[in-house]
């Protein structure tokens, strides 16, 4: 299992979605896209947009994600928490 979070500091949406992944102990890499460019360039590669908080999980895009897009997301990927 793979998850990207591409975040912006400071960002309610993002600051939600990363406190319910660590709850959940779900692994992921954090990339802010304010204090780096070149995030910004991949996101808006990979999504066509730059609105923040957006998930690649496992390759599967979720622009512009709340929890409840992302515990989808995470539930059709079949991927389970590892503290389960």
């Amino acid at each position: 299992m793979n998850i990207i979070v591409y975040t912006k500091t400071g960002c309610p949406w993002t600051i939600d979605v990363v406190d319910y992944l660590k709850e959940n102990n779900f692994p992921f890499e954090e990339r802010d896209i304010i204090k780096n460019p070149a995030y910004k360039k991949e996101v808006e590669e990979k999504s066509g947009q730059s609105k923040s908080p957006t998930l690649d999980i496992d390759g599967v895009i979720v622009p512009d994600a709340g929890v409840e897009e992302v515990t989808e997301a995470i539930a059709k990927a079949r991927i389970t928490s590892p503290r389960k």
